[in-house]
């Protein structure tokens, strides 16, 4: 594996479980830190990165909604714990040396500049890296299709996405005799109805020829390892 990026320009999905580390809630400083200093390398490496952010370490919309609440207003809870995650993020991403632009889909003036596609591409080409939070700004989206989004928009070449598994498997991967696949095509992601990202991405994403590649982010390094060349985990496209 070499010192020279694959890609120019790439859009990482962190998950909000991803930030909460070993707490399991809430942020963990610690790998906060760690994943940001990655970040920080990669950006210097001259990759122009793109990152969209979860929220399931304090909201999960629907989920933590439990039937108690609308599902408008849960999503709506969630889509600003994204961007509590989004300015942490841009805070850590400050101390590692880089220069980030935090942005949230849902106006919030006095925390966030507004997203839009034509701000975030421009930054982009400065050399910031770009960090949304705010999901889409509507409910009824999961992080999955607002990260296939974002990444169309800013025209990325690559998205990466960091699950809590190491790649797509026929079954849950749990089972015995779980096959994991190395690369997967959407229409048999759609077809076969894999558990690899929500249906409504996978068309999204078919439809407009992006690649995914999912992976398991035990090591923040392993961000600076996919960008450089490595393929571990699934990689998601058309073919």
């Amino acid at each position: 594996m070499s010192n020279t990026p694959t890609v120019r320009r790439a859009v990482v999905k962190l998950s909000g479980e991803t930030l909460a580390g070993k707490l399991g809630r809430g942020i963990d400083f610690e790998m906060l830190d760690r994943v940001c200093r990655v970040l920080a390398e990669c950006a210097s490496l001259g990759v122009e990165l793109g990152v969209v952010v979860g929220a399931g370490n304090f909201w999960r919309g629907v989920k933590d909604g439990g039937g108690k609440l609308d599902r408008v207003r849960a999503d709506h809870m969630g889509m600003l714990a994204t961007t509590m995650n989004a300015i942490a993020i841009g805070d850590a991403l400050e101390r590692a040396g880089a220069a980030p632009l935090v942005l949230s889909a849902t106006p919030m003036p006095a925390y966030a500049d507004t997203y839009s596609p034509d701000r975030a591409r421009r930054a982009l080409s400065e050399g910031k890296i770009v960090v949304v939070g705010g999901g889409t700004g509507n409910p009824y989206v999961s992080t999955d299709t607002g990260v296939v989004l974002r990444a169309l928009e800013m025209k990325a070449e690559l998205t990466l996405m960091a699950k809590n598994v190491d790649g797509v498997y026929d079954r849950d991967p749990h089972e015995p005799g779980a096959v994991k696949f190395d690369r997967l095509s959407y229409r048999r992601i759609l077809a076969d109805h894999l558990n690899a990202i929500d249906q409504s991405a996978a068309c999204m994403a078919g439809d407009n020829g992006l690649v995914i590649r999912l992976f398991a982010l035990e090591q923040p390094e392993s961000i600076r390892e996919v960008l450089l060349g490595a393929t571990p985990g699934t990689l998601l496209t058309n073919d």
